[in-house]
């Protein structure tokens, strides 16, 4: 029994030196497989002609955007305009009609074209009197002469 207590002391031992021989081999084969994924940025090199257009684009946006304001603000500007326009066009035409009826009351004959060509008349007078060394052709100046 003596031998057989031995050779179980013995068998014991040695199991427990090749279960820390293989605990060992497996913790330095964990160790040396480190999976290591390391991320570094380094900033990309740009010539001065890419800066140059980059600032180039942007400068251009910022002018587009402006543009569009200001666009923006003309369209409203010419529609209150257009309104207001429309508001005195309605207003002639109301005066048109109202002096129609204070002439035709009145029984004064419309001035509208008779004005024109009496100053286009004058106009024409005046115009040939002033032109020196040329005939005074006009009715007016005849009919001014015995």
């Amino acid at each position: 029994m003596a031998k057989r207590k031995r050779f179980l002391i013995v068998a014991g031992v040695s199991l427990a030196a090749v279960a820390a021989m293989c605990y060992g081999v497996r913790r330095r084969d964990e160790r040396t497989t480190y999976e290591i994924q390391p991320y570094i940025w380094t900033p990309e090199y740009r010539t001065d002609a890419a800066r140059a257009i980059d600032a180039y684009e942007r400068l251009m946006e910022r002018h587009m955007d402006v543009t569009e304001a200001n666009l923006i603000g003309i369209g409203s500007d010419v529609r209150l305009l257009s309104r207001k326009l429309d508001a005195i066009d309605g207003r002639l035409k109301e005066l048109s009609v109202r002096i129609a009826r204070i002439e035709q009351a009145l029984q004064i004959a419309p001035a509208g074209d008779s004005a024109a060509d009496q100053s286009a008349g004058e106009s024409a007078a005046v115009g040939a009197q002033t032109q020196p060394g040329r005939p005074n052709t006009s009715t007016q100046h005849r009919a001014a002469q015995p």
